[in-house]
């Protein structure tokens, strides 16, 4: 078993997520490359080769390199994903929506905090 390459997104604009924030297009302009880790926890687990936002959400492209997660992502056992941020800029209304985020890591993650937050690809 060896590593694998994979691309998602990591979140998704103007869909609510479980703690009813809503992420908004542009809250990760200026957003670089960031560590990709398990769960939010620990060593990174691989590497993001890109780290982009588009129309959709913020794209992320890489490489999990940890062997038995990767086999959990080729195998589609583990297919969320998830951001670490500190918001630098919110509007408080029926939901806070989150306007601008510093992005602090990239995780694979068990259950997703946004349900559309997902490894889409798996070449």
């Amino acid at each position: 078993m060896s590593s694998v390459a994979f691309a998602g997104y990591a979140a998704v604009f103007d869909v609510v997520d479980r703690a009813g924030d809503v992420m908004r297009r542009g809250a990760f302009a200026g957003a670089g490359v960031v560590p990709l880790l398990w769960q939010h926890r620990g060593l990174a687990v691989g590497l993001l080769a890109s780290v982009r936002e588009d129309a959709r959400g913020l794209r992320v492209e890489g490489v999990v390199a940890d062997l038995a997660l990767a086999r959990l992502v080729r195998g589609g056992a583990v297919a969320g994903l998830s951001v670490g941020y500190r918001a630098t800029s919110v509007r408080q209304g029926v939901r806070r929506e989150l306007l601008s985020v510093d992005l602090v890591e990239v995780s694979l993650v068990a259950v997703p905090m946004q349900a559309l937050a997902r490894v889409e690809v798996v070449p």
